[in-house]
């Protein structure tokens, strides 16, 4: 069962690591990559800073598609990381089951705009945002869980 789907190109760090699988119960953490799952370093980073309670899977899109329309996963509280809006858009044309993304950092880039404090989006990442909405996905900004939640496209219309 996905608990939380986040947008956190950090993938797992100190707030992640404690205050949201702590908050979400997570028992497994997968990050969805394709270059991640190739670079044996930056898995042993993440190995090394995933929290002890839980497991964690590092997969391609189309692996965590896979295993996520078979059922692997449905006994345990799953937290998905990715790093940017375009895998969650193949998760959806994979066939997997999205209804709610935190959309948390996303540092600044060339030719991005900052919305918030920690959130900086390209004219790619809103085509892919304005799909996901169009897909009945909800787009929230949460930056820890005691934060309040705030509605993203209600956000980008403000912007």
């Amino acid at each position: 069962m996905i608990v939380s789907i986040r947008i956190d190109e950090r993938l797992i760090h100190g707030q992640v690591a404690t205050m949201w699988t702590n908050h979400l119960k997570a028992d497994r953490i997968i990050v969805i990559d394709d270059q991640i799952v190739q670079d044996e370093m930056e898995k042993d980073v993440l190995k090394m800073a995933k929290p002890s309670s839980c497991k964690l899977s590092i997969s391609t899109i189309k692996g965590a598609s896979r295993r996520f329309n078979a059922g692997k996963y449905e006994d345990e509280r799953i937290f998905i990381l990715v790093k940017s809006s375009a895998i969650l858009v193949e998760l959806l044309e994979n066939n997997v089951n999205l209804t709610e993304i935190n959309v948390g950092n996303m540092s600044s880039k060339k030719g991005s705009k900052q919305i918030t404090k920690s959130i900086n989006i390209t004219e790619s990442d809103i085509e892919n945002f304005e799909e996901l909405d169009r897909r009945h996905v909800k787009l929230f900004i949460q930056m820890t869980p005691n934060d309040e939640k705030k509605n993203l496209i209600s956000l980008l219309k403000e912007n």
